[in-house]
């Protein structure tokens, strides 16, 4: 057996050392995220919650402090929301930046690792973009049960019947469909994404297969508690079994027949049956 050149195994070690930096700098941003998540989610939780007729209790995520302008209260929420979804959504996302980043490793290790950076910023882009258009929804919804006491007495009803359609979304062939599309994301020639913002464009795209995947678990997070570490972190384990394990569509059908049942739990407590 022929030893191996010094100039090859340098070159294998580099690749090591590259690929050990890439994950290292994934783990650091999961990490400060996280962090971020349950610093901001604690803060707000000690502040309480406002108890409403009905028997429910209006998160403050959605509501405008003493003294808080509404585009303070709006990037206080845009805030939370970027660091929930990189904290939730990173790790689910990992294989397809794995496989970006290998396929672009022929073009040196920083154009790989600009390449990666471009597809992370494009696909957290459109999950921004969706708490953009969510705070509005939300401030508003918040604002009409604090006026309209029947409204208020109508929401832990609807917040069933909404976990409900979530767990009915994802026993559904549109949600079959988006998660088919998320597991097998994967690049073509590298050639295509080599223009300026190619790249940042396949980004997005996969976040939007990402958001329709998961809308039935954002839709429960919502109504659940969007401040709620629990209601985060169970949607966040479902998120990651139903890409890496090796049948996950069973998962996203387990997952669904979860929130069909506590969506039932729910429409019965608020009807006063349980």
């Amino acid at each position: 057996m022929r030893a191996q050149p010094v100039t090859e195994i340098c070159a294998r070690m580099r690749k090591r050392v590259h690929a050990g930096a890439w994950i290292g700098v994934a783990a650091l941003f999961f990490c400060v995220a996280t962090t971020l998540t349950i610093a901001i989610c604690t803060s707000m939780s000690s502040k309480g919650g406002m108890p409403m007729p009905g028997g429910w209790t209006m998160s403050m995520a959605w509501a405008r402090l003493c003294g808080q302008t509404w585009p303070g209260a709006a990037a206080s929420f845009i805030a939370m929301w970027s660091a929930m979804t990189v904290a939730m959504m990173l790790p689910a996302l990992m294989p397809a930046l794995s496989r970006y980043r290998a396929a672009a490793t022929g073009q040196g290790p920083a154009r790989a690792g600009w390449f990666v950076l471009q597809v992370a910023l494009g696909y957290f882009a459109l999950w921004v973009a969706l708490g953009v258009a969510l705070y509005p929804v939300g401030a508003c919804l918040a604002a009409l049960a604090l006026c309209v006491s029947a409204f208020s007495r109508a929401v832990p009803f609807m917040a069933g019947v909404i976990v409900l359609l979530a767990g009915a979304f994802q026993l559904s062939i549109a949600k079959a469909r988006f998660l088919a599309c998320c597991r097998a994301a994967s690049p073509q020639s590298f050639a295509r994404y080599g223009a300026m913002g190619a790249a940042w464009r396949h980004g997005a795209r996969l976040g939007w297969y990402c958001i329709g995947c998961c809308a039935g678990l954002t839709a429960m997070v919502l109504v659940v508690g969007v401040m709620d570490l629990r209601a985060m972190a169970l949607a966040a384990v479902a998120i990651s079994g139903e890409r890496f394990a090796r049948n996950g569509a069973r998962v996203a059908r387990i997952v669904g027949g979860c929130l069909l049942a506590a969506g039932g739990v729910m429409l019965a407590k608020a009807g006063g049956f349980a």
